[in-house]
């Protein structure tokens, strides 16, 4: 099916998107990598008046080192924060989350930041980015501000991005020397995760010190599992161990139902898929 007409703006600035956004209102869209709006502007399941393009935007693409941060521009495609050796260095979960999203081309188009606001609850990288205490940067015609990893999945495809805001860049937490592993449960290569679990773990001498643990598509925004972590730490880093933390997976999660799956389906895999992801970052 096309599309429905719409103008397509294509500035070069960040003042300029937010111009244009603040001239058009309730009838734009924002258009990154086009991973997730093109099929919905294809089915007509949304028809805006005017789409905005942010390809043209430099100072939105790139990924550098910002003292104890990796500072990653919300252009940024999948397939360079892949291939970056900073990001391998500080942040190993987000090469691993990111080897098993989708596939080459979509890698090579799609944004990491696009990824991130799109908010879907099945999508590889909310997990992560909250598992390692992500900032996001946001800005409006105010300026800018920096919400929190906790603060920015708001629901369903709904992020703490007003109208009329940008989300510009997503800051890092580095987390050299970390073991990390995102193991993913799907049916078919390139699906959406039924379930996944991101997982980075600190050991030292055989014990873990320090966990981080994040949940895909086991409730309508990611869930950071903070019992397992809590139930990690202090522990050896062997199968009984982690296999006893990780049978905490669940807490506190409503995972959907859908048809790929009840909620109960996607509450059994949940534990194993954390014992495999903590044992593999681990290196046990």
């Amino acid at each position: 099916m096309i599309p429905v007409q719409f103008d397509y703006p294509a500035p070069t600035s960040v003042e300029e998107a937010l111009a244009a956004l603040a001239e058009h209102g309730d009838d734009a869209k924002v258009i990154a990598g086009g991973q997730s709006l093109l099929p919905v502007l294809r089915m007509r399941l949304n028809a805006p008046e005017v789409v905005v393009d942010l390809g043209g935007i430099a100072e939105l693409r790139g990924i550098r080192e910002d003292g104890d941060a990796l500072v990653i521009g919300a252009m940024t495609t999948h397939h360079d924060v892949l291939n970056d050796p900073l990001v391998k260095e500080h942040a190993l979960l987000l090469v691993r989350a990111e080897h098993q999203l989708a596939d080459a081309q979509i890698r090579h188009r799609g944004t990491f930041g696009g990824a991130l606001a799109h908010a879907d609850p099945a999508g590889d990288l909310g997990a992560p980015a909250l598992a390692l205490g992500a900032e996001f940067v946001i800005a409006g015609s105010g300026g800018s501000r920096t919400v929190a990893a906790d603060d920015f999945f708001v629901d369903l495809f709904e992020t703490a991005i007003a109208e009329g805001e940008l989300l510009t860049e997503i800051r890092i937490p580095k987390f050299t020397g970390w073991g990390a592993h995102y193991e993913k449960f799907v049916r078919v290569a390139h699906q959406w995760p039924i379930v996944a679990v991101a997982a980075a773990v600190k050991v030292d001498g055989g014990t873990i010190s320090e966990a981080r643990v994040g949940l895909t598509n086991m409730g309508s925004t990611p869930i950071r599992a903070r019992s397992v972590e809590e139930a990690l730490v202090g522990q050896p880093a062997t199968e009984d161990a982690v296999a006893s933390a990780a049978a905490r997976a669940t807490e506190g999660t409503n995972p959907p139902s859908d048809l790929n799956g009840a909620a109960d389906y996607r509450s059994h895999p949940a534990p194993v898929l954390t014992r495999r992801a903590v044992l593999a970052a681990a290196g046990a």
